[in-house]
């Protein structure tokens, strides 16, 4: 029970993010204006980004898209947006990434 509330309060740099992806710190600047709807990271008082776990999944799930599915930047948006309609509809949201896409 303890372990699940720490991974939940978790917060990532940017760096961290970038080192655990494999994804440069200004890909992941462009794609959080870009997938505005999907990535928002918070912001300390000193307007560092923090990323929860959910955001690293949702920047792994971008990976997948472009790099193997090959999808441009709208095609992610539309596949994000179809998925996050999915599971609003459902009222259930997966424990897995939020794309339900296998991650390698």
């Amino acid at each position: 029970m303890q372990a699940q509330k720490v991974s939940r309060d978790l917060m990532l740099t940017i760096d961290q993010i970038s080192q655990l992806t494999g994804v440069r710190k200004s890909t992941l600047r462009y794609w959080e204006k870009s997938f505005d709807e999907f990535l928002r990271p918070a912001r300390t008082q000193s307007n560092r980004r923090e990323y929860t776990l959910e955001d690293l999944d949702m920047i792994k799930a971008i990976k997948r898209l472009i790099e193997d599915e090959h999808l441009t930047t709208q095609g992610v948006r539309l596949k994000l947006g179809e998925i996050t309609t999915r599971e609003k509809k459902s009222g259930v949201r997966s424990t897995a990434p939020r794309t339900n896409v296998r991650f390698g």
